[in-house]
């Protein structure tokens, strides 16, 4: 679990920061909510952080006072400003002391979810961190649950990204957790679903095989047919044939 602190001078907009979003199911856990940037330089000197999100304007030492003494003192904590104006001056000073992110309020729901998702990926890669499972394996199951099941209902026109989206994860920190938690890639189980659909419906003799191939999400029934001879060893009609003889 990594520490995430959150600075802004409004009580309001720093409470809903915190309790409003699912930062454990992110990796992240609120060590402290603090009211301006001269607090939170205070709170870093003493305990270990990874990654700061505060507001920019705000009294004492702003948002980008703060991300300058970070930047020089803690390169390592990961920096996401928040501001009400779309100053580019305010977006090209963040960049010059590398915040991770420049969001304006109102802050979209699905912007914090990609932002904090990403700043995970990278502090596990810098960390070492070789397992996905241990302090979260009750919420990773679930997202793998959630996968499969759009993969069962939707193996026509399923992706990658599109699940990604599904479940508020990168496609490559999705890809990882699926294939830790079902010992196969996410293309590989997609193909399973899609081979196991067209076994089933070439049973159906009424059928023509471009139909199954529309079916399970091939466009060109010559691509499915070489997709199932390689999966089965069979070609859907020598599959069809031995199907009758049993």
């Amino acid at each position: 679990m990594y520490n995430l602190i959150i600075v802004d001078d409004e009580k309001n907009i720093r409470e809903g920061l915190a309790y409003c979003y699912p930062w454990e199911e992110l990796g992240f856990q609120v060590a402290a909510i603090l009211p301006d940037g001269k607090s939170a330089l205070d709170y870093i000197q003493r305990c270990c952080v990874d990654a700061v999100l505060s507001d920019i304007r705000m009294p004492k030492m702003d948002g980008l006072a703060l991300a300058e003494q970070l930047y020089k003192d803690y390169p390592n904590i990961n920096t996401v400003l928040l501001s009400g104006y779309a100053e580019f001056e305010y977006a090209r000073t963040a960049i010059r002391f590398g915040v991770k992110e420049y969001i304006l309020k109102p802050v979209k729901y699905e912007d914090i979810i990609k932002i904090f998702t990403e700043i995970k990926e990278n502090l596990d890669l810098v960390k070492g961190v070789k397992t996905i499972d241990e302090p979260f394996a009750g919420y990773y199951d679930q997202i793998v649950d959630q996968v499969t099941e759009y993969l069962q209902e939707h193996y026509k026109d399923a992706s990658l990204e599109e699940a990604s989206l599904l479940v508020c994860l990168s496609p490559n920190y999705l890809s990882k957790i699926f294939k830790r938690k079902k010992g196969i890639n996410f293309s590989e189980y997609l193909l399973d679903v899609k081979m196991e659909k067209a076994a089933k419906l070439l049973r159906d003799v009424t059928l023509k095989t471009y139909e199954i191939a529309s079916e399970i999400g091939y466009d060109n029934p010559k691509n499915f047919s070489r997709a199932f001879k390689q999966y089965c060893g069979k070609t859907p009609r020598e599959f069809r044939e031995q199907d009758k003889s049993l």
